[in-house]
């Protein structure tokens, strides 16, 4: 975003992105708990206001990386959770999640054997750019999606996945190194990862619900 505050903790209609993922979250009664990843020097969580639900817990364990924030998140709830649990993980930026995405993913992945993901099937033309921003291939888009959050996996096989794949950029590219397939789960376009500034605009409206029907 280039700016000095955080983006989960940046304002949007009057709240921070992080409070809207949040409430999507803790109104999803399937879910027992929602752990939040901090990093250890995170100095703005306590400058907010947030949910008074005793699933809202708070672990300020994060890591370099997002694979790695991850790793540490499940080392410790594994201590407290059997390793057989499923569980979503989801990027704070991605605050116009609806709880009706959440509840589809659990209940189409519930008796899967390996798990999956939200995602969004590719609808724009994509190209191959060279080192001169010249079109070097048109790549055809049948088959291909846009990886989105929650993805949904059992404790025990993501911290196995992510300890032999360290560097993903995602929970199911993890899954995929092990061999498995995780299951792509249909979702809407408009629970996208607020990334740049004009994204901010597009948030306010979508969660405002002005141009709700125009993304589904």
């Amino acid at each position: 975003m280039g700016g000095a505050t955080p983006k989960q903790y940046l304002p949007l209609l009057g709240r921070p992105v992080l409070r809207h993922t949040l409430d999507v979250l803790l109104s999803v009664p399937k879910l027992s708990a929602v752990w939040v990843v901090l990093a250890p020097g995170d100095t703005d969580w306590d400058k907010y206001s947030w949910p008074d639900d005793a699933r809202l817990k708070v672990l300020r364990i994060g890591g370099a990386s997002r694979a790695a924030s991850i790793a540490n998140a499940l080392a410790e709830i594994a201590r407290q959770t059997p390793p057989d649990v499923w569980m979503l993980v989801h990027d704070a930026a991605r605050a116009c999640l609806s709880s009706a995405e959440v509840e589809t993913l659990i209940e189409t992945l519930a008796d899967d054997p390996v798990g999956g993901l939200l995602a969004a099937p590719l609808a724009d033309t994509l190209k191959r750019g060279d080192a001169d921003s010249r079109v070097r291939e048109t790549i055809p888009r049948e088959g291909l999606w846009l990886a989105q959050t929650p993805q949904m996996f059992r404790l025990e096989l993501l911290q196995k996945a992510l300890r032999a794949a360290p560097d993903v950029t995602d929970e199911a590219g993890a899954i995929e190194a092990l061999g498995l397939s995780p299951r792509l789960v249909p979702s809407r376009l408009s629970n996208f990862k607020l990334t740049y500034p004009e994204d901010m605009v597009l948030a306010a409206r979508i969660l405002g619900g002005k141009v709700e029907d125009k993304l589904e």
